[in-house]
């Protein structure tokens, strides 16, 4: 016993110790508020501790917060660029219908004005070529349209069907080396023969020499021919060339209606003259 006693002698006594400790403050505890010597000894030496501690745990609050924050502002940032990317397309879509919508509202009006039946149709295909220059639209046969029909745009003369399909149909453009359009010029009504030249330009063929033709004179469609009605815009006159000798003049011509940006044109409902 003696030889246990000697053997642990410094863990007993601290476990004396804390007992007593232990038991003096449950005896004074009732009694005051006040923290004894040995309560203000042990809090001493815990109070770096503890102050320690709690700037530590203040510290990683802190980081957590701050990285909880940046988790936050990350998908925050990530919606509103999705926000953006869906507003963005939303507004470009507003923006096509609004222009789609002035382009058919001018072919509307293009349509009361003419006193022939006539379909509106889309462009769903371009051929043009050095030696060939055409349109195809998603209206033929099944929809009235033959062969020799004028097509015009809001602008004025497009060209004239060529080849129908039931569903389908492909327009001569009047720039094409192979269109020919009886036309007038506006101002002095000179006549001609609008020919295409296949570079997106016509000229005015068979024009006297002495007839008054000027720069910027505009170029209407004569009515002869039995195709194109009278009065219906081809174009304007960029060059006027008389050459010492010949009789005719040559005039060159800048069409009224840009092919390489047409999208939707009308079809007159009117049978070729033979």
């Amino acid at each position: 016993m003696f030889e246990f006693i000697r053997k642990f002698t410094l863990p007993i006594l601290v476990c004396v110790g804390l007992l007593a400790a232990l038991i003096t403050y449950s005896l004074n505890l009732p009694r005051t508020r006040q923290a004894n010597l040995l309560e203000r000894g042990v809090n001493g030496s815990l109070a770096p501790m503890q102050e320690q501690a709690s700037r530590s745990g203040g510290f990683f609050r802190r980081i957590w917060h701050d990285y909880i924050a940046l988790v936050d502002l990350k998908q925050e940032n990530v919606r509103l660029k999705d926000d953006i990317k869906h507003l963005n397309s939303a507004l470009a879509a507003a923006g096509e219908s609004l222009r789609e919508n002035e382009r058919l509202v001018r072919l509307l009006a293009l349509r009361k004005s003419i006193k022939e039946p006539a379909v509106a149709a889309m462009v769903i295909g371009e051929d043009v070529t050095p030696w060939f220059r055409s349109l195809t639209i998603d209206r033929g046969s099944e929809s009235g349209i033959r062969e020799g029909m004028p097509v015009l745009a809001a602008d004025g003369v497009v060209g004239q069907t060529v080849k129908v399909t039931a569903n389908s149909s492909r327009v001569l453009l009047l720039t094409d080396h192979a269109s020919g359009i009886a036309a007038m010029v506006q101002r002095s009504r000179a006549r001609g023969v609008v020919k295409g030249r296949g570079d997106n330009l016509c000229s005015l063929e068979f024009a006297m020499r002495g007839e008054d033709v000027q720069v910027g004179d505009q170029v209407l469609s004569s009515g002869i021919g039995g195709i194109f009605t009278k009065g219906l815009p081809i174009g304007e006159v960029t060059m006027v060339k008389k050459g010492e000798y010949g009789i005719f003049q040559t005039v060159t011509i800048r069409p009224a209606v840009s092919t390489a940006h047409l999208e939707e044109v009308l079809v007159v409902l009117r049978a070729p003259q033979n």
